[in-house]
């Protein structure tokens, strides 16, 4: 399994970003997948979940201005990030877990600042 992120950048407050992690090894959408972020000096957090069903949840933080999605397709896992805040400066990883091993992708780094 491999998990292959992108995305990141940086971004002035208020303004979007799309994180992407294209999987191999893995059906994304029959997996629960997970975006996660730490920022410096901070513990890693649990940010978005994408679940086997279709449901997802958000940390209370981010919920109403980020999106978790999957694109069947191109085996894909997507973070759409909008109305974007300084707090939300991180590195972004994107995780699932399969036959109880863990798996991350390399993360990406999102900085939104003046």
């Amino acid at each position: 399994v491999q998990l292959q992120a992108s995305g990141g950048g940086l971004v002035q407050p208020g303004g979007s970003l799309r994180l992407s992690c294209a999987a191999s090894g893995i059906v994304v959408s029959l997996n629960s997948m997970k975006w996660y972020r730490q920022a410096p000096g901070k513990q890693r957090e649990l940010v978005a979940v994408s679940a086997r069903d279709g449901n997802t949840d958000y940390t209370d933080s981010v919920k109403g201005r980020f999106t978790i999605s999957r694109d069947k397709r191109k085996n894909t896992l997507y973070l759409q990030m909008n109305s974007l805040k300084p707090e939300d400066t991180a590195v972004y990883y994107c995780y699932t877990n399969r036959f109880g091993r863990d798996y991350w992708g390399q993360g990406t780094q999102v900085t939104v600042s003046s």
